[in-house]
């Protein structure tokens, strides 16, 4: 399999993941159907528009579509208040309309940003995401969750606003840093880890040989880990039940995160994968699943040179109280409770708020030791 097209079955919100290589060559026979006019404008980063921009933009002239481009920083810092802002006034500027549309090229900063701009700007006008990180393509860009970050924590401003369309490129993988792969990895291993065992084990024999190029493997995971999301948004669109169950190992992520200060210490998607690590630690010592679990998990990530664990954080962290408290601000807080992700194994994840305090300090202590 080289890639395909996942449908996401939302009603008037529905819209197509297309997903193999050579889709930004093809960007402007995919985009057309959806204009009502032959112009686009586009968001990217200054990293990102050095790969991308010029090729997409060529695409689009190829099928007589017109652009302009606005080109932010790089990096989590990108995704707030003021960048916000300034995407907005500028496609104020471009007199972007209620049925043009805004291209978000980029991994999941430009995503999240744009997509909540595209959300508030005239109460709601159309986006396409073009995700150009295996963490965007495999989640960010899928599922219609936009927003930017707060300083009282991550995401917790933004707006449930679905794609049009959603154009995620294998191609454009190749361009990424060995770091920025495995990061965006870390969201793929979680997919296996939260629900398809069987999954996990073809990352387990086949992890190595996508992370070192394998363009049809890199699409075969692509595909099953957008199925996966897309079938969990499609049964709960705005999180209120089986929708938190993506949310595996981000309770610890987030807190991670904030303590690193959104900084490249820890990049999203390694914060992810030690808080998967973490969750099947905490669920190993409540009881719910074998001893053998967490160690596979652990096993699979240091195959993949992923980090694991707290000490493969570089600097000094908050003591384990301050990461607990910072877990208050999660999004999945519900009367005051965090709720967690854990697992009665690989692929058997679900949300629970039962989960005493001690517990998960034992966990983020035991971490430390290790």
């Amino acid at each position: 399999m080289s890639g395909g097209v996942v449908h996401v079955d939302l009603g008037a919100r529905s819209y197509d993941v297309r997903i193999g290589p050579g889709l930004i060559g093809q960007a402007g026979a995919l985009v057309a159907p959806l204009l009502s006019r032959p112009r686009v404008v586009v968001v990217t980063d200054e990293t990102v528009a050095a790969h991308h921009l010029a090729p997409l933009q060529a695409a689009l002239m190829d099928a007589g579509i017109a652009s302009e481009a606005l080109t932010l920083p790089p990096g989590e810092a990108t995704k707030s208040w003021a960048r916000l802002q300034e995407v907005v006034e500028w496609l104020l500027a471009q007199k972007v309309e209620r049925r043009d549309v805004v291209i978000a090229l980029g991994g999941g900063v430009i995503g999240d940003l744009v997509g909540f701009a595209a959300a508030i700007l005239r109460r709601g006008v159309r986006f396409v995401q073009v995700p150009t990180s295996l963490l965007a393509q495999v989640d960010s860009s899928v599922g219609g969750k936009t927003g930017i970050n707060s300083p009282a924590g991550k995401n917790l401003v933004g707006a449930f606003h679905q794609p049009s369309l959603v154009l995620a490129d294998t191609d454009v993988l190749d361009t990424l840093t060995p770091r920025d792969f495995r990061a965006g990895y870390g969201e793929v291993a979680k997919y296996g880890l939260l629900g398809d065992a069987e999954f996990f084990r073809w990352l387990e024999a086949n992890g190595p040989a996508l992370a070192a190029g394998d363009g049809a493997l890199r699409a075969q995971a692509v595909q099953r880990s957008v199925q996966m999301k897309a079938d969990i948004v499609m049964r709960d669109e705005t999180e209120q039940g089986d929708r938190a169950l993506l949310n595996l190992g981000h309770t610890f992520c987030h807190a991670l995160e904030a303590a690193t200060g959104y900084s490249d210490r820890l990049l999203h998607g390694e914060g992810v994968a030690i808080g998967c690590a973490l969750a099947f630690d905490l669920s190993a010592r409540l009881g719910l699943c074998s001893q053998e679990e967490p160690s596979r998990v652990r096993a699979h990530l240091e195959a993949m040179g992923m980090k694991r664990s707290l000490d493969d954080i570089p600097g000094a962290l908050p003591p384990s109280q301050a990461l607990l408290d910072l877990m208050g601000q999660d999004k999945k807080v519900v009367d005051g409770v965090p709720r967690f992700i854990l697992a009665r194994g690989i692929g058997q994840a679900f949300v629970t708020a039962d989960v005493p305090a001690e517990a998960v300090l034992a966990t983020l202590d035991a971490a430390r030791a290790a």
